[in-house]
């Protein structure tokens, strides 16, 4: 009964986002509750666990999204991404653009989410596709397969911080793993598919571009290194972390003060109030203290909608423990003996496919397999990474029509849909496969 409940209750979920339209974060938040009454959680309980299970999936996320999506509002304001493109475009050359370019996706994809990452992007990429006259899938898919791979595999985004979270995963050795797993997936699912898809499909440079005026040239930009600085001072940090946790571990260090005051640094939401701190300084010259208190507190506006269904995603997964469906599922796939890994990646795809969003799938996912990895004995800090990355492929496949990032790459490129789903959607799914199939390697080496 408690696996029939959990799956009607998954079922209800996807009919109400999906069919009925309604918000996640409503439909969530609904799902919970019913979820928590049939299953038998006591009445005077009910709305703790809820409480419990949204603020402790908020104390982790919420930090890291508004401190990531201020730096990634700083440097869109200020023309970071222009300086980043048009810096790699002349380092590797006009015929290597989409090369270059996607680097800079990948690069400028740290701090920035999906979407706004795209947008900001997209004039440099049309102006290029424009100025080499060639498809603009050659240059368009490349980069947006590096902004995919770092918001689905890479902290600080919300779908694996809150999947980290859920399932008790070193954030630090998610972050190295998640870029170690990123870079070749995009590599081969984004760069040269991106490539294949630019000689297969040719799309001229959209009306709505050509009509547009051009962006001010005259506007004051940060200097490369400036930019180059502020994306590699959280990886820097996060590793000092990352590398002290390991040399302790090991034996070759011992604890001390100095050794706690570097891993302190190294924490992902101190790292990333570093180097918030650090932008605001490094782009004092282009705005003024008013203007830099206005661009972050837009950042923080559009981030609302994510932090809380995330947050959701969290209750939902808090109700699935405490009601026991969580542990019946566990039950369930050490009978089958479907490797962990496998299952993880296998659910997320079919949450994806179902109802479009991809945050959604890795926070559902990770709530309903968190009782199935607390159960298992023997899993590694990687495992436990690789299990993540494996949750974040399914939650990458096979993008279609109830998935906003399927029309935001439709509308922008003025692509029918036919052609999105024989481009973009075949992308997503070659992102999504590989990754997982890294992570399998990865968590059977280590």
């Amino acid at each position: 009964m408690l696996l029939f409940t959990g799956l009607a209750m998954i079922l209800t979920l996807m009919f109400l986002v999906i069919v009925v339209r309604m918000h996640a974060f409503i439909a969530l938040i609904l799902v919970s509750l019913i979820t928590a009454v049939f299953s038998g959680v006591n009445t005077a309980d009910i709305v703790p666990v809820m409480l419990s299970g949204f603020g402790g999936t908020l104390a982790a996320v919420a930090l890291l999204v508004g401190l990531g999506g201020m730096i990634g509002k700083l440097l869109d304001a200020s023309g970071g991404a222009e300086v980043l493109a048009k810096r790699l475009v002349d380092l590797f050359g006009e015929q290597r653009a989409p090369l270059a370019l996607g680097v800079a996706s990948l690069l400028f994809g740290f701090p920035i989410f999906f979407d706004a990452g795209l947008i900001v992007m997209m004039p440099i990429l049309l102006t290029v596709a424009r100025k080499l006259a060639i498809s603009t899938l050659s240059l368009v898919l490349p980069a947006a397969g590096a902004f995919a791979v770092m918001h689905a595999f890479v902290p600080p985004h919300p779908g694996p911080v809150a999947a980290a979270d859920l399932l008790g995963v070193n954030m630090g050795l998610l972050l190295l793993v998640g870029v170690l797993v990123a870079i070749p997936t995009w590599y081969l699912g984004g760069y040269l598919y991106g490539l294949y898809a630019g000689t297969t499909f040719r799309l001229p440079v959209p009306a709505w571009f050509t009509s547009q005026s051009m962006a001010n040239t005259t506007k004051t930009t940060p200097s490369f290194s400036r930019v180059l600085a502020i994306l590699l001072t959280p990886f820097l940090l996060i590793s000092l972390d990352t590398v002290a946790n390991t040399l302790l571990t090991s034996g070759v260090l011992t604890p001390n003060d100095a050794l706690s005051a570097i891993r302190v640094l190294g924490k992902t939401p101190v790292a990333l109030l570093i180097t918030l701190l650090l932008t605001l300084w490094l782009l004092r010259v282009q705005f003024t203290r008013t203007q830099l208190e206005s661009l972050c507190n837009d950042a923080l506006g559009p981030l609302c909608a994510v932090i809380l269904i995330t947050g959701a995603g969290g209750m939902f997964g808090g109700v699935l423990r405490a009601s026991g469906i969580g542990n019946a599922l566990a039950e369930l796939l050490a009978d089958t003996g479907l490797p962990i890994i496998v299952a993880a990646f296998v659910l997320s795809s079919c949450i994806r496919v179902a109802q479009g969003s991809a945050t959604v799938a890795l926070t559902t996912t990770a709530a309903l397999l968190a009782p199935v990895v607390s159960a298992q004995t023997g899993l590694s800090a990687m495992d436990l990474c690789c299990i993540v990355i494996a949750i974040a492929g399914g939650a990458t496949v096979l993008s279609h029509v109830n998935d906003s990032g399927f029309w935001l790459v439709s509308r922008l490129l003025e692509m029918d849909e036919k052609t999105t789903l024989k481009t973009w959607t075949v992308m997503e799914t070659l992102l999504g496969s590989i990754a997982f199939m890294l992570a399998a390697l990865l968590s059977w080496l280590f």
